[in-house]
């Protein structure tokens, strides 16, 4: 079992492609397809750090949730609302300034307005997740000046299928929170027809935690009153069902195809914050997706999407429905690819998104607001030799934020932004081993509706949030550096990054006290992220080439990243950033078993904001066994893997609830795949 989370270059508007790790020996590489953006690109084309989880290690990382899936990946953390809720944070960025596709486009929900708003669908409906660290604004948006991370799933065939059925069955059983789950996916074709279907379960029982939940700083600080007792080796409300399925089918010609599918997601999880509180999800989607190949002269590809979403939750207290939030929106994208012209080849197109938000109910904290974004970008790439490559991009975003009058919030100011956002990179690769790569970007980010209209309690961050209609887009200028070697027994790459924000939003304490919670108002201030991440791969027995099926493999795996972010006009630190984190693994592979074993370090986090507590630091130590059977109509791959073997407290410092909701305690998940 060679569990190898293979790194990519992001070649904006293109491609992003990923080599299997070689030693110095002439190896063909296996290159791997991302489809956020379509330019086609080698491994010697790197430019931003990004990383593909699929397959057999999608397998054995998967979480009820985005965020925790991704957590153990450089670079990336969670936010960690307990085990129902979670994004991605990266490079200490979560929120709006992370973007989360679903198929490259907008997931349409509420998970960016609140930490206890879970995403809208399940980790293991997925086949392939990409994370694009970094700036990605000039294909995503301004949306995505901390990262992307896009959920691919196969619901619309793109290719034919030549078999009329083929698929997979899966189970999966995790002991920490009794938690049980299966999924089936089904596809077939005959000509030119594909089709797609599935659907998942999962059932999830409170966490079990070691010790206490609410952590010693806390306990002493906070005593509970007399007669009450600290909640213990369980973390209660903690529980999560969901459910979804997906239904798609497509037509392929040897110029293209079109398809459209549709979906529904459903989730019941409980808010470890309030233990009598409980959210009810339900989303229904439409996709249509589709592209021609070579549709007119100096066009190769022309690529449309759209997806349109109806998604609503409700707040549930006591067993009483309080606040439902509604989300109804779509989003849009057609991008050309083109052939040379001149020296640039490239990828150019258009964007637009529509959401109409509604909050209803005694706690809601923000009024209707209808927010439109109209987008027009383009991507270039020019080879200056054999050794240069220059890439830049442009992208213009008109956003238009519509309050209705509410007498809540008293008077409804509407506004409208444009923004421009750029990039420019050089790489250079020097011979067959070395890459190296600076890019460059210009971010303007509109402010969200959130930033601009709430006014009201949210217990979910236990603050009154106050925003202002009167902000300006946010500016940020960044850049990466990175060096990776692509071939020999050692392979990896390191990066650094740096970004400087004019005017960065962000929620900061007025000293009020508004409905008995600390009153926050956002506003913008300077900032500064900068950090660097590091993943290297030891091959100690054989090199990674296009066929390991009979070669016995051990490596040993090494990751780190560290992010550093302050308040540049008065020097704090900023919230919730993760500290200095490490993992390394051993992973070896003989025939159809493979064996696992891996350390993770979070070191403590002293450099607090107010009102901040600190986090310690923590070591955990997890194992993984698996074994493949194949027959002669299927494969059948059986997993078994340790969770925190030695029942360590670990505390996620960029969660909301680090103090009163630690990670789960020891653990062991197992599970079965069939696919025939």
């Amino acid at each position: 079992m060679t569990l190898q989370i293979k790194t990519v270059s992001m070649v904006t508007g293109g491609s992003l492609l990923i080599a299997g790790l070689a030693s110095g020996q002439d190896v063909e590489l296996e290159a791997l397809t991302v489809s956020a953006s379509r330019l086609s690109a080698t491994l010697q084309e790197l430019a931003q750090p990004a990383t593909v989880v699929e397959g057999k290690e999608l397998q054995l990382t998967l979480q009820p949730t985005l965020g925790e899936t991704l957590s153990k990946e450089p670079g990336v953390r969670s936010t960690y609302f307990g085990p129902g809720a979670s994004r991605p944070v990266i490079r200490g960025m979560d929120g709006d300034r992370i973007r989360i596709l679903q198929n490259g486009l907008n997931t349409i929900d509420a998970s960016a307005t609140s930490v206890d708003h879970a995403v809208s669908f399940d980790p293991v409906s997925v086949s392939k997740i990409e994370v694009v660290r970094g700036p990605a604004t000039v294909l995503f948006g301004p949306n995505a000046i901390g990262g992307v991370v896009n959920v691919v799933d196969g619901r619309i065939p793109s290719e034919r299928i030549d078999e009329p059925i083929r698929g997979s069955l899966s189970s999966r059983y995790s002991s920490a929170d009794d938690g049980i789950g299966g999924d089936f996916q089904l596809e077939g074709g005959y000509k030119g027809f594909a089709w797609h279907l599935e659907g998942y379960k999962r059932e999830v029982d409170n966490l079990s935690i070691p010790g206490y939940a609410r952590s010693k700083r806390l306990r002493d600080i906070d005593p509970l009153p007399a007669g009450e007792s600290e909640e213990k080796d369980e973390l209660g409300n903690s529980y999560s069902n969901t459910e979804g399925f997906s239904g798609g089918g497509s037509y392929v010609w040897d110029g293209g195809y079109f398809g459209l599918a549709y979906s529904g997601f459903d989730a019941d999880y409980g808010s470890p914050a309030e233990k009598d509180v409980s959210i009810d999800l339900r989303q229904r989607r439409w996709d249509f997706q589709g592209a021609l190949y070579d549709p007119f002269k100096g066009i190769k590809e022309l690529k449309y999407r759209f997806a349109t979403s109806d998604y609503e939750h409700t707040e549930y207290e006591d067993g009483e429905p309080g606040t439902t939030f509604s989300n109804e929106g779509y989003d849009g994208r057609i991008e050309l690819s083109h052939d040379q012209w001149g020296p640039l080849q490239g990828t150019f197109g258009a964007q637009s998104q529509r959401s109409d938000f509604e909050a209803v109910g005694d706690e809601k904290f923000l009024p209707r607001v209808l927010t439109r974004t109209n987008s027009l970008f383009a991507f270039e790439e020019m080879q200056l030799n054999n050794d240069f490559r220059l890439e830049g991009g442009l992208r213009y975003d008109n956003v238009s934020a519509d309050a209705d009058q509410d007498s809540d919030f008293g008077p409804a100011r509407d506004r409208s932004f444009d923004n421009f956002s750029g990039s420019l990179g050089v790489v250079y690769t020097p011979n067959d081993d070395y890459v190296v790569a600076l890019s460059s970007s210009w971010t303007e980010r509109a402010p969200t509706y959130q930033e601009l209209y709430a006014d009201g309690p949210h217990v979910a961050t236990g603050a009154y949030e106050v925003g202002d209609d009167s902000l300006s887009p946010e500016e940020a200028l960044g850049f990466d550096l990175s060096l990776r070697k692509v071939t020999g027994r050692v392979t990896g790459g390191v990066t650094a990054f740096y970004t400087h924000f004019n005017r960065f939003i962000g929620q900061f304490p007025t000293g009020n006290i508004e409905d008995g919670l600390p009153e926050y108002a956002y506003r913008s201030t300077g900032a500064e992220f900068f950090g660097g991440e590091l993943e290297t791969t030891f091959h100690l027995l054989q090199p990674a080439t296009t066929d390991t099926t009979d070669l016995d493999q051990l490596n040993l795996e090494l990751k780190a990243d560290y992010v550093q972010a302050n308040d540049t006009k008065t020097g704090d630190p900023l919230p919730r950033i993760s500290p200095f984190h490490a993992s390394a693994a051993l992973d070896y592979k003989t025939g159809p078993f493979g064996a696992r074993v891996e350390s993770i370090f979070s070191a403590r986090q002293n450099e607090t904001a107010d009102n901040e507590l600190p986090t310690d630091s923590y070591v955990m130590f997890n194992a993984a066994l698996t074994y493949t059977l194949n027959s002669k109509y299927t494969t059948t791959d059986f997993y078994i893997k340790g969770v925190n073997l030695t029942n360590e407290e670990a505390r996620e410092h960029t969660s909301f609830l680090k103090d009163s909701a630690p990670l789960g305690g020891r653990g062991v998940v197992a599970g079965v795949k069939m696919s025939f």
